[in-house]
């Protein structure tokens, strides 16, 4: 039998058995594997389970490890030719509320029609057990067709992603040895648009730090003590307001030193992608761009590091008013990286541009929350041209190559850990509502989904 052929034949599996496949998605979205939430300890055990159970169902050896949070779920499949892939999934849900908001029941999954689309609605449908599904039912298919995988497969399914993932680090480090592999896959990512499928080679990497100016033992009145004391108020948006120059770059010295400029073939590729800035801005009520003037709005995003200030506080924020001058003031201060950046660095620019500020009666203390760096996938690697040429076969649009202004902080552990690059492919929607009241995902995403990951095992098998 031919490759075609071959393929042919797994994809009419994934047609033939949809009607099952779904109830076992709807099996899994019943799981209220709420992670951030200790009450739902027993659900995301429960969950993890049953993962296990599936898979080991399917030939894998299967099993749902423990940690000092919630278990990770890994499986190998038999040794075959070829390839040896790691998947990466997260079987954790955010929490429901509000849950006046939702239309239904949050784990009672539904079918419903929304603007001529079928859609998935329920917690975690998109965001991620109907993508992680998406492979794992992909895996069926070549077994129930074929009798067998196409290539060596590991899956690696954690359940604290949606509560910081903690664990999963240490996890990794301990069990390096066994997660090795030729290439990571990742399905928590969106396509570019709803017939043109992506993978995203650029994730920028991130920086967080809190910053607490101190002055006064307490707060002063404001007629006894104005003028003669330091607001720490004051100081504190002198310094914020130090970080950007009138032009939208980011003034902390050496910031630039280690970005790199994309190229004119990437930048081309980017500019066909017909992105429309105004529309995207005007979305949320907004019309300007703000960051780097000489910078397109998509470079902006995908390819040049940010600062942000992300919250603020300090005197008396309630109802009414008060005339205090407060003892303290804090901002919680982020960066995004982009490839080539060291986060440590960073966050040693930004404190000692703090401290460089501070008059002599001021103190300053700093907490970090998290630091790691961005991650680049080479663009002319052999298993990123295959994977493309799988999902350009399932959707006949060719598929395209996009970054992403967030953070995955597992692929940065996959490179540091592993030593892994990562091909991150996903068919979620930019509507799909994760983290939100009425998550969705649509069926035609799960659908071709399935048959996407059919295409791309089938073409790294080559």
């Amino acid at each position: 039998m031919s490759k075609t052929e071959t393929i042919d034949k797994v994809l009419q599996s994934v047609d033939a058995g949809l009607d099952k496949s779904l109830e076992r998605l709807f099996d899994l979205l019943r799981i209220k594997s709420i992670s951030t939430d200790p009450a739902y300890a027993a659900e995301c055990q429960k969950a993890a389970d049953w993962i296990a159970d599936e898979l080991n169902g399917l030939g894998f050896d299967a099993s749902a490890r423990p940690t000092p949070g919630h278990p990770v779920v890994v499986a190998h499949g038999p040794q075959q030719a070829g390839p040896h892939v790691l998947f990466y999934a997260h079987y954790d849900v955010q929490p429901v509320d509000p849950l006046n908001l939702w239309h239904s029941d949050p784990f009672e999954p539904q079918i419903v029609e929304r603007d001529g689309r079928k859609i998935i609605v329920a917690r975690g449908a998109s965001d991620d057990k109907g993508q992680m599904l998406t492979f794992i039912e992909a895996c069926r298919a070549w077994k129930q067709a074929t009798g067998s995988l196409p290539i060596r497969i590991s899956l690696m399914l954690e359940g604290e992603e949606e509560s910081g993932g903690k664990n999963l680090p240490p996890f990794m480090k301990d069990n390096a040895e066994e997660l090795k592999a030729d290439i990571a896959l990742v399905c928590d990512t969106d396509m570019w648009d709803r017939q043109t499928p992506s993978i995203t080679t650029m994730l920028r990497g991130l920086v967080a730090d809190e910053v607490e100016i101190i002055a006064a033992d307490k707060d002063l009145h404001s007629g006894m003590f104005g003028n003669a004391a330091r607001n720490p108020n004051q100081l504190l948006a002198e310094i914020i307001a130090s970080l950007r120059a009138p032009d939208g770059s980011v003034t902390l010295p050496g910031f630039y030193d280690d970005v790199a400029e994309i190229s004119p073939e990437v930048k081309a590729q980017w500019a066909g992608l017909g992105f429309d800035e105004k529309a995207f801005l005007g979305a949320v009520d907004l019309s300007v761009p703000a960051g780097e003037q000489s910078r397109s709005v998509l470079e902006q995003l995908w390819a040049r590091p940010t600062c942000e200030i992300n919250g603020m506080s300090g005197g008396y924020i309630g109802d009414g008013f008060k005339t205090v001058i407060p003892a303290r003031a804090s901002a919680k201060i982020s960066f995004r990286l982009v490839s080539g950046m060291d986060p440590h660095k960073i966050r040693a620019a930004f404190r000692a541009h703090v401290e460089s500020m501070l008059p002599a009666d001021v103190t300053v203390k700093f907490t970090p929350h998290g630091a790691s760096p961005a991650i680049t996938v080479p663009a002319d690697g052999e298993f990123l041209r295959q994977a493309l040429s799988g999902l350009t076969d399932e959707w006949g649009k060719q598929a395209v190559i996009t970054g992403s202004g967030g953070s995955i902080p597992v692929v940065g552990e996959f490179k540091s850990i592993l030593g892994l690059d990562t091909l991150l492919i996903g068919f979620a929607q930019v509507d799909d509502q994760i983290h939100s009241p009425n998550e969705k995902y649509d069926l035609d995403s799960y659908h071709r989904g399935i048959r996407s990951w059919v295409r791309v095992l089938g073409a790294l098998a080559s």
